[in-house]
């Protein structure tokens, strides 16, 4: 990390529904990374109404650090809907990169300095399972069919090389995100990884894929399931219209 890079500040958004178990230590790891690497960086977390008091758990490690802080939701609405709220959060409070990760320690925390400084030379940057160095650990091979077809899937609708569409392990600049018609993204699902990208594409924004290992949760339960996949069907093909506006 240069003494010049990056200009302002970093905000890390985490979304979050029944993270009790995982969000201390989230932050906690985060905070002493950013002190190790002398990041000017914040915490925030995205809660949409968890019942196992996640939100007060977030509270409370404020009370020790105000780098971290929550902005709570009424309900479960989905990620789409819970990232866009702490996107605009993040902007207001003047962040100039944002990044998105999962609470749960499927996206190794140290490797946030890396999207950080590779966001220096691209305008998005992605945690990338499948480029040279990507991977992934503790996936039945069911799971990796699925990620790799939804991700060749998109690809081939949506006509773009990128290689990990549905990575949800990404460092934007704030140019991106003011720029994005943010009030036009209507995935709710994981299939938010895709219009985004998709999006900022469009548009003439540079993405880079940096390789990452993404490792399956240990602690909480997963909150993937089937209508992920449908909405991820259906929707995909609608946003090759955009290509045409």
């Amino acid at each position: 990390m240069t003494d010049t890079w990056p200009a302002g500040p970093v905000w890390v958004v985490i979304p979050t529904y029944n993270e009790a178990e995982n969000i201390e230590e989230m932050a906690t790891t985060l905070l002493a990374i950013f002190d190790a690497q002398s990041l000017d960086a914040r915490i925030l977390v995205v809660d949409d109404g968890s019942p196992d008091g996640t939100a007060d758990i977030v509270d409370r490690v404020h009370d020790r650090d105000d780098r971290v802080e929550v902005l709570r939701r009424a309900a479960k609405e989905g990620i789409g809907p819970a990232y866009l709220a702490g996107f605009r959060r993040a902007l207001d409070r003047g962040a100039e990169l944002v990044v998105e990760m999962d609470a749960d320690f499927s996206h190794d925390p140290r490797d946030v300095p890396r999207l950080v400084a590779a966001a220096e030379h691209a305008d998005l940057v992605l945690g990338s399972r499948y480029v040279t160095g990507g991977g992934v650990t503790r996936w039945g091979p069911l799971r990796r069919v699925i990620s790799r077809a939804g991700s060749a899937y998109a690809r081939l609708i949506l006509r773009l090389r990128v290689r990990d569409l549905t990575c949800g392990f990404k460092c934007f600049r704030r140019t991106v995100l003011e720029t994005l018609p943010l009030d036009d993204v209507g995935a709710a699902g994981y299939v938010f990884q895709i219009e985004m990208t998709y999006r900022a594409i469009l548009a003439g924004f540079t993405v880079q894929e940096i390789p990452i290992t993404f490792t399956e949760r240990i602690r909480g339960q997963s909150k993937m399931g089937g209508g992920i996949v449908k909405e991820a069907a259906l929707r995909i093909p609608k946003l090759r219209a955009l290509r045409h506006r």
